[in-house]
């Protein structure tokens, strides 16, 4: 096999010019491998060559004078899509180094498919993105939020939704098993759909039934939903919430890598942070919200089932995601009271001459919700299983944040800070990862269990989605206080060949597009 063959020769020859030459890079190429020096080339949209280049011309040349060169980092949970809609530019996440997303999260997505990428490809956005199938979305239009298992005909339907958006481009099956209606379903419920998912290429990506104290029952369920159905299985955004269940990483990886020796093709994501964030709704008891809205406000409106929710309420304060102080639930974003973005349920209890204790909490988490919700954060996990989850072998880096701009709400700092923060604390500054290994875990990684072949890696041929980073000064500059404050330290990114930033600052242009998965048929 010839050398060209091999993708260790340029795709042109010097005497064509290529578009873009960067000089003296360290290149860090995704595969884990050590750095080395070199020129890299891009011709369209493609990388052409890595190497030596000294008699090669471009019609631009970037004198990358020691910096990181990286391919595009692959956030493999985001919920961009709505925030794309609004801000294509996605400044938060291109300042980052971020150039491909992956929605549809949480067992959440449009349906059918085919018009929200074709949407996007209308777009061009200044990121890729791609989509997974909502097992939630899927199993509402045919249940509703009905409380009960689907009949012979309506599980084939539900099948034949998912069969739909697979060949429309999905990449796979999301679930999200905490969430309502996604949590009304069976394992084997979900099985017989991830069978449907494996015949078509896809993986299974799993926000799972409970993170708290049924955390280590719900990665074995996650796993026998990749063992059963016959695909690849993820456990998304996995973390360890509530302390009294701190340290039960040690258990949950034990789970994974004992899968994975067992033939389980297995993996994991996480994000560098001590608070998640979701919806208020997630005070709530999951039989609660069995009939929708409606439903809810009829079981409010009864003393004996409102005692029941407010209980549980309670209880997931104390025990839960609220980690044991109202303090510990701040609300991020309420669309009825645009104040109260910021303040936690014990301030909005102090505002209102009321002791900040967890009943009193509870109340006004059943008033926020009676009004249509909030999202929140919630500051409910421990420092040490951030760490473990991060340094394991097979997690990558995904933030299941979005896109945001300053100004809007008092969001998780995820969103800004998710991949500079891995960069600049997990790797410079604490050495938990090596720069290597950490952007592995943001490219090859998740390209590999993606089927993104052309993308995650600085080779002749790929895709030129790359990063030019500074490794001595990236960083997160968002904090919870202060959450709409960019990363810093990326100087040039380019999505498929096109300049979206340089010189650390938006150029304007937009290379992003649609991406598909195994099935598409277009």
């Amino acid at each position: 096999m010839s050398l060209r063959a091999l993708g260790l020769l340029p795709i042109l020859t010097f005497g064509q010019p290529y578009d873009v030459l960067i000089r003296g890079a360290r290149v860090v190429d995704g595969t884990g491998a050590p750095w080395f020096r070199a020129d890299v080339a891009i011709a369209g949209e493609r990388i052409a060559a890595v190497g030596r280049l000294d008699g090669a011309h471009a019609r631009q040349v970037v004198e990358a004078r020691g910096l990181v060169l990286a391919p595009g980092f692959i956030d493999a949970h985001s919920h961009a899509l709505a925030g794309l809609r609004r801000h294509p530019d996605a400044e938060n996440l291109i300042r980052q180094g971020v150039t491909t997303v992956l929605e549809g999260q949480d067992g959440s997505s449009p349906l059918p498919l085919k018009p929200a990428l074709e949407e996007m490809d209308r777009l061009r956005p200044a990121v890729n993105i791609g989509l997974f199938a909502g097992q939630g979305s899927i199993r509402r239009q045919v249940l509703g939020t009905e409380m009960r298992a689907p009949s012979a005909d309506e599980m084939e339907r539900m099948k034949a939704l998912l069969r739909e958006a697979m060949l429309d481009g999905a990449f796979g099956l999301s679930t999200g098993l905490f969430y309502v209606p996604g949590n009304y379903a069976t394992t084997e419920e979900v099985v017989e759909l991830a069978r449907v998912a494996a015949a078509l290429g896809g993986m299974h990506i799993s926000h799972m039934r409970d993170e708290t104290t049924g955390v280590v029952a719900s990665v074995a369920e996650t796993i026998r939903i990749g063992e059963e159905g016959g695909l690849p299985t993820q456990v998304t955004h996995h973390k360890i919430i509530g302390k009294a269940n701190w340290g039960r990483s040690r258990e949950t990886l034990k789970l994974i890598e004992e899968a994975r020796k067992r033939g389980v093709d297995v993996t994991l994501d996480a994000y560098p942070y001590t608070a998640s964030s979701t919806g208020t709704a997630a005070l709530f008891p999951q039989w609660a919200w069995a009939g929708g809205a409606a439903a809810l406000a009829e079981r409010l409106a009864a003393p004996e089932s409102r005692a029941k929710i407010r209980a549980e309420i309670v209880r997931r304060i104390l025990e839960d995601r609220g980690g044991g102080d109202p303090a510990n639930v701040v609300l991020a974003s309420c669309g009825f009271d645009a104040s109260l973005a910021g303040q936690s349920l014990a301030d909005v209890a102090r505002a209102r001459g009321l002791k900040p204790t967890a009943e009193n909490a509870a109340d006004i988490a059943i008033e926020i919700q009676k009004k249509g919700g909030c999202s929140a954060v919630y500051h409910a996990i421990s420092e040490e299983d951030v760490d473990r989850v991060l340094a394991y072998r097979w997690t990558m880096v995904a933030s299941d944040g979005g896109v945001m701009a300053p100004g809007e709400g008092a969001p998780h700092p995820r969103s800004y800070g998710t991949f500079a923060r891995v960069l600049g604390r997990y790797v410079r500054e604490r050495g938990l990862l090596a720069l290597e290994e950490a952007v592995w875990k943001m490219t090859g990684l998740p390209a590999q269990r993606l089927g993104l072949w052309e993308r995650g890696l600085i080779r002749p041929g790929m895709q030129a989605d790359l990063v030019l980073l500074d490794p001595a000064k990236v960083r997160d500059r968002a904090t919870f206080d202060n959450p709409h404050q960019y990363a810093e330290g990326v100087e040039a990114v380019w999505v498929n060949g096109v300049q979206t930033m340089a010189g650390a600052q938006l150029t304007g242009r937009r290379g992003g597009r649609a991406l598909r998965g195994p099935a598409a048929q277009r």
